[in-house]
Protein backbone atom coordinates (compact mmCIF):
# COMPACT_ATOMS: atom_id res chain seq x y z
CA UNK A 1 0.00 0.00 0.00
CA UNK A 2 1.27 3.47 -0.85
CA UNK A 3 2.01 5.72 2.08
CA UNK A 4 0.58 9.13 1.23
CA UNK A 5 1.56 10.49 4.63
CA UNK A 6 5.28 9.93 4.19
CA UNK A 7 7.34 12.59 5.94
CA UNK A 8 10.75 13.92 4.91
CA UNK A 9 13.59 11.75 6.23
CA UNK A 10 16.62 12.98 8.11
CA UNK A 11 18.59 13.55 4.88
CA UNK A 12 15.83 15.69 3.38
CA UNK A 13 15.48 17.76 6.53
CA UNK A 14 19.21 18.38 6.95
CA UNK A 15 19.74 19.13 3.27
CA UNK A 16 16.87 21.58 3.25
CA UNK A 17 18.32 23.32 6.30
CA UNK A 18 21.80 23.47 4.73
CA UNK A 19 20.46 24.91 1.50
CA UNK A 20 18.33 27.44 3.34
CA UNK A 21 21.37 28.59 5.32
CA UNK A 22 23.49 28.92 2.17
CA UNK A 23 20.78 30.84 0.35
CA UNK A 24 20.32 33.17 3.32
CA UNK A 25 24.07 33.79 3.45
CA UNK A 26 24.10 34.49 -0.29
CA UNK A 27 21.26 36.99 0.13
CA UNK A 28 23.42 39.09 2.46
CA UNK A 29 26.32 39.24 -0.02
CA UNK A 30 26.48 42.65 -1.72
CA UNK A 31 26.00 42.38 -5.49
CA UNK A 32 28.86 43.24 -7.81
CA UNK A 33 28.93 46.84 -8.92
CA UNK A 34 31.31 46.15 -11.80
CA UNK A 35 31.66 44.04 -14.93
CA UNK A 36 33.76 40.99 -14.16
CA UNK A 37 36.33 39.89 -16.72
CA UNK A 38 35.24 36.32 -16.07
CA UNK A 39 31.84 37.17 -17.56
CA UNK A 40 32.66 39.39 -20.53
CA UNK A 41 32.93 36.43 -22.89
CA UNK A 42 29.27 35.56 -22.33
CA UNK A 43 27.45 35.34 -25.64
CA UNK A 44 24.70 37.92 -24.97
CA UNK A 45 25.59 41.56 -24.32
CA UNK A 46 22.09 42.36 -23.09
CA UNK A 47 22.35 39.65 -20.43
CA UNK A 48 25.65 41.16 -19.32
CA UNK A 49 23.98 44.55 -19.22
CA UNK A 50 21.20 43.23 -16.97
CA UNK A 51 23.84 41.64 -14.76
CA UNK A 52 25.90 44.81 -14.48
CA UNK A 53 22.85 46.96 -13.77
CA UNK A 54 21.72 44.59 -11.02
CA UNK A 55 18.40 43.82 -12.69
CA UNK A 56 16.42 41.31 -10.60
CA UNK A 57 16.48 37.81 -12.02
CA UNK A 58 13.28 36.08 -13.06
CA UNK A 59 11.36 34.31 -10.32
CA UNK A 60 13.07 31.08 -9.31
CA UNK A 61 16.30 31.94 -11.15
CA UNK A 62 18.46 32.87 -8.18
CA UNK A 63 21.19 30.40 -7.25
CA UNK A 64 19.80 27.42 -5.37
CA UNK A 65 21.47 25.92 -2.34
CA UNK A 66 22.67 23.05 -4.53
CA UNK A 67 24.31 25.48 -6.96
CA UNK A 68 26.01 27.25 -4.09
CA UNK A 69 27.33 23.93 -2.82
CA UNK A 70 28.73 23.17 -6.28
CA UNK A 71 30.48 26.56 -6.34
CA UNK A 72 31.97 25.93 -2.90
CA UNK A 73 33.30 22.53 -3.95
CA UNK A 74 34.91 24.17 -6.98
CA UNK A 75 36.77 26.62 -4.74
CA UNK A 76 38.05 23.78 -2.56
CA UNK A 77 39.24 21.83 -5.61
CA UNK A 78 41.09 24.90 -6.84
CA UNK A 79 42.93 25.07 -3.51
CA UNK A 80 43.91 21.43 -3.98
CA UNK A 81 45.16 22.13 -7.51
CA UNK A 82 47.38 24.90 -6.14
CA UNK A 83 48.89 22.46 -3.67
CA UNK A 84 49.40 19.78 -6.31
CA UNK A 85 51.11 22.16 -8.75
CA UNK A 86 53.37 23.51 -6.06
CA UNK A 87 54.38 19.95 -5.23
CA UNK A 88 55.85 19.67 -8.75
CA UNK A 89 58.25 22.53 -8.03
CA UNK A 90 56.12 25.25 -9.66
CA UNK A 91 56.28 28.56 -7.80
CA UNK A 92 52.61 29.44 -8.08
CA UNK A 93 51.85 32.81 -6.51
CA UNK A 94 48.20 33.31 -5.60
CA UNK A 95 48.34 36.14 -3.07
CA UNK A 96 49.93 39.57 -3.01
CA UNK A 97 52.07 40.57 -0.07
CA UNK A 98 49.08 42.28 1.53
CA UNK A 99 47.10 39.04 1.25
CA UNK A 100 44.77 40.08 -1.58
CA UNK A 101 44.32 38.46 -4.96
CA UNK A 102 46.19 39.63 -8.02
CA UNK A 103 43.94 41.48 -10.40
CA UNK A 104 43.20 44.63 -12.34
CA UNK A 105 40.71 47.47 -12.35
CA UNK A 106 39.97 49.77 -15.30
CA UNK A 107 37.22 52.15 -16.43
CA UNK A 108 37.12 53.84 -13.01
CA UNK A 109 36.78 50.45 -11.35
CA UNK A 110 33.77 49.39 -13.38
CA UNK A 111 35.63 46.58 -15.16
CA UNK A 112 37.66 44.32 -12.91
CA UNK A 113 39.24 40.91 -12.76
CA UNK A 114 40.91 38.71 -10.16
CA UNK A 115 43.35 36.09 -11.36
CA UNK A 116 43.75 32.62 -9.88
CA UNK A 117 47.52 32.80 -9.86
CA UNK A 118 50.80 33.62 -11.53
CA UNK A 119 53.54 31.11 -12.30
CA UNK A 120 56.70 32.86 -11.14
CA UNK A 121 59.11 29.93 -11.55
CA UNK A 122 58.88 26.38 -12.86
CA UNK A 123 61.20 23.41 -13.47
CA UNK A 124 62.76 23.60 -16.93
CA UNK A 125 61.51 20.10 -17.71
CA UNK A 126 57.91 21.36 -17.73
CA UNK A 127 58.53 23.74 -20.62
CA UNK A 128 56.72 26.74 -19.09
CA UNK A 129 57.74 30.28 -19.97
CA UNK A 130 57.51 32.66 -17.07
CA UNK A 131 55.87 34.71 -15.80
CA UNK A 132 52.65 33.01 -16.87
CA UNK A 133 49.03 33.50 -15.94
CA UNK A 134 47.40 30.51 -14.25
CA UNK A 135 43.67 29.96 -14.57
CA UNK A 136 41.85 27.00 -13.03
CA UNK A 137 38.33 25.70 -13.66
CA UNK A 138 36.39 22.71 -12.36
CA UNK A 139 34.02 20.86 -14.68
CA UNK A 140 31.78 17.85 -14.83
CA UNK A 141 33.03 14.90 -16.85
CA UNK A 142 31.19 15.85 -20.05
CA UNK A 143 32.53 19.40 -20.16
CA UNK A 144 35.99 18.24 -19.11
CA UNK A 145 36.18 15.71 -21.96
CA UNK A 146 35.06 18.34 -24.46
CA UNK A 147 37.71 20.75 -23.22
CA UNK A 148 40.43 18.09 -23.48
CA UNK A 149 39.31 17.17 -27.00
CA UNK A 150 38.85 20.67 -28.43
CA UNK A 151 40.97 22.91 -26.22
CA UNK A 152 39.65 25.65 -23.99
CA UNK A 153 39.51 28.30 -26.72
CA UNK A 154 37.00 26.30 -28.77
CA UNK A 155 35.20 24.40 -26.03
CA UNK A 156 34.87 27.24 -23.51
CA UNK A 157 35.09 30.64 -25.24
CA UNK A 158 34.01 32.45 -22.06
CA UNK A 159 37.12 31.13 -20.31
CA UNK A 160 39.30 32.00 -23.31
CA UNK A 161 38.03 35.59 -23.20
CA UNK A 162 38.74 35.76 -19.48
CA UNK A 163 42.31 34.53 -19.99
CA UNK A 164 42.97 37.00 -22.81
CA UNK A 165 41.70 39.93 -20.74
CA UNK A 166 43.80 38.91 -17.75
CA UNK A 167 46.92 38.59 -19.87
CA UNK A 168 46.31 42.02 -21.41
CA UNK A 169 45.50 43.98 -18.28
CA UNK A 170 47.98 42.27 -15.96
CA UNK A 171 50.88 43.22 -18.22
CA UNK A 172 51.20 46.57 -16.47
CA UNK A 173 51.89 44.98 -13.08
CA UNK A 174 53.48 41.70 -14.22
CA UNK A 175 55.67 42.58 -17.23
CA UNK A 176 55.98 39.71 -19.69
CA UNK A 177 52.77 37.93 -18.71
CA UNK A 178 51.16 38.65 -22.08
CA UNK A 179 54.23 37.46 -23.99
CA UNK A 180 54.01 33.98 -22.48
CA UNK A 181 51.23 31.45 -22.86
CA UNK A 182 48.89 31.12 -19.90
CA UNK A 183 48.66 27.80 -18.08
CA UNK A 184 45.06 26.62 -17.99
CA UNK A 185 44.11 23.81 -15.61
CA UNK A 186 40.78 21.96 -15.72
CA UNK A 187 39.74 19.54 -12.97
CA UNK A 188 37.25 16.77 -13.69
CA UNK A 189 34.98 16.91 -10.63
CA UNK A 190 33.71 13.39 -11.30
CA UNK A 191 37.04 11.59 -11.69
CA UNK A 192 39.73 13.99 -10.32
CA UNK A 193 41.48 13.87 -13.71
CA UNK A 194 43.56 16.93 -14.52
CA UNK A 195 43.95 18.68 -17.86
CA UNK A 196 46.58 21.34 -18.49
CA UNK A 197 47.15 23.37 -21.64
CA UNK A 198 49.08 26.43 -22.72
CA UNK A 199 47.01 29.31 -24.08
CA UNK A 200 48.89 31.91 -26.15
CA UNK A 201 47.83 35.53 -25.73
CA UNK A 202 45.10 36.52 -28.17
CA UNK A 203 45.41 40.30 -28.42
CA UNK A 204 42.47 40.59 -30.83
CA UNK A 205 40.17 38.71 -28.48
CA UNK A 206 41.30 40.84 -25.54
CA UNK A 207 40.60 44.03 -27.51
CA UNK A 208 37.15 42.82 -28.59
CA UNK A 209 36.22 41.93 -25.03
CA UNK A 210 37.54 45.26 -23.74
CA UNK A 211 35.49 47.08 -26.38
CA UNK A 212 32.47 45.05 -25.37
CA UNK A 213 32.87 46.11 -21.76
CA UNK A 214 33.01 49.78 -22.75
CA UNK A 215 29.95 49.32 -24.98
CA UNK A 216 27.96 47.83 -22.11
CA UNK A 217 28.96 50.61 -19.74
CA UNK A 218 28.07 53.35 -22.21
CA UNK A 219 24.72 51.82 -23.13
CA UNK A 220 23.79 51.35 -19.48
CA UNK A 221 24.79 54.92 -18.61
CA UNK A 222 22.65 56.19 -21.48
CA UNK A 223 19.67 54.07 -20.46
CA UNK A 224 19.80 52.14 -23.72
CA UNK A 225 19.26 48.40 -24.12
CA UNK A 226 21.74 46.49 -26.24
CA UNK A 227 20.39 44.02 -28.82
CA UNK A 228 19.35 40.51 -27.85
CA UNK A 229 21.56 37.68 -29.00
CA UNK A 230 18.66 36.06 -30.86
CA UNK A 231 15.44 36.83 -32.70
CA UNK A 232 13.62 33.90 -31.13
CA UNK A 233 13.02 33.15 -27.47
CA UNK A 234 13.63 29.45 -28.09
CA UNK A 235 17.28 30.15 -28.82
CA UNK A 236 19.55 27.98 -26.68
CA UNK A 237 21.13 30.81 -24.70
CA UNK A 238 17.74 32.40 -24.02
CA UNK A 239 16.23 29.20 -22.62
CA UNK A 240 18.78 29.22 -19.80
CA UNK A 241 19.00 32.96 -19.22
CA UNK A 242 17.94 34.14 -15.74
CA UNK A 243 16.56 37.34 -17.29
CA UNK A 244 14.61 35.70 -20.13
CA UNK A 245 11.15 36.78 -18.86
CA UNK A 246 12.34 40.35 -18.33
CA UNK A 247 14.11 40.50 -21.67
CA UNK A 248 11.36 39.03 -23.86
CA UNK A 249 8.71 41.00 -22.01
CA UNK A 250 10.23 44.17 -23.46
CA UNK A 251 9.20 45.47 -26.85
CA UNK A 252 12.69 45.34 -28.30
Amino acid sequence: MLDYNKRPGIADRINAAVDAALEAERATTPPRDYLGASRLGHACERALQFEFAGAPKDEGQDFSGRSLRIFAIGHQLEDLAIRWLRATGIDLVTQKRDGGQFGFSVAAGRIRGHVDGIVAEAPATLGLRIPALWECKTMNAKNWRETVAKGVTVAKPVYAAQIALYQAYMEATVPGISANPALFTAINKDTAELHHELVPFDADLAQRMSDRGVRILRATDAGELLPRIAANRDFFECRFCPWAERCWGLSA
